[in-house]
This record gives structure tokens, sequence and C-alpha cells, in this order.
């Protein structure tokens, strides 16, 4: 089992800046693949960001490449998203997800969630 806790989420206004955390424990962190997903109100969940399990190879969404970035540090067993020049359109719930399959963008193929941290981009 991993257990995954989201923080950072808030209030921010359009051109902002929010870093979201994600800490895991208990099987090995550095094993896993590591996600971000975010939903919006009334909506499916849809894939944001993934990292391998080394750090090495990173995966985006297009609505969001070039101004979110997916890092991890295996030693602290935690991923973040740095989010830039946000947009009222990322307003969502952003979860963190573990899957041992690689970068997948389906929901599907992820194994381990987070209960979610909200994020709201004012206009």
């Amino acid at each position: 089992q991993v257990q995954l806790v989201e923080s950072g989420g808030g209030l921010v206004q359009a051109g902002g800046s929010l870093r979201l955390s994600c800490a895991a424990s208990g099987r090995t962190f550095s094993s896993y693949a590591m996600g971000w997903f975010r939903q919006f109100p009334g909506k499916e969940r849809d894939f944001v960001a993934a990292i391998t399990w080394s750090g090495g190879n990173t995966y985006y969404a297009d609505s969001v490449k070039g101004r979110f970035t997916i890092s991890r540090d295996n030693a602290k067993n935690t991923v973040y998203l740095q989010m830039n020049s946000l947009k009222p359109e990322d307003t969502a719930v952003y979860y963190c997800a573990a899957t041992l399959t690689g970068l997948a963008r389906l929901v599907s193929d992820w194994d381990y969630w987070g209960q979610g941290t909200q994020v709201t981009v004012s206009s």
C-alpha cells in the first residue's frame, strides 16, 4: 500500500503561481511513477503530468505544457507540481497518484490516489 497526501492548494489570482506537494508513505516510493490529475466539477478526472521513478522523464498534458513542472525528491518521498501562469480554467481539485505502470495517462492505470487538494484561480 502507498498512502498519498496532497498539500499546497488554495486561492490565487490569474497569472500567479502555486506549488503542490504530495507526500508518500508505505511501500518504496522510488519504485513508482508519480502523476498529477485534476477534476473539474461534474467532469471525469484528467491527466495533468507524470514523472518516472528516477525523475528522468516527464510527460504533460498539452493544456499545461510550458506552465506546469512536475518534479520529485525520492529522499523526501515527495512529488511536486509547480504551477505558473495560472488561468481561471485551471480551477479544479488536483490529485496525486502513483503507479508501477510507467508514464500512463489513463486513470485506470494508476494504483494509488491522494484525497485531492482544491486549486482556485480567480480572474
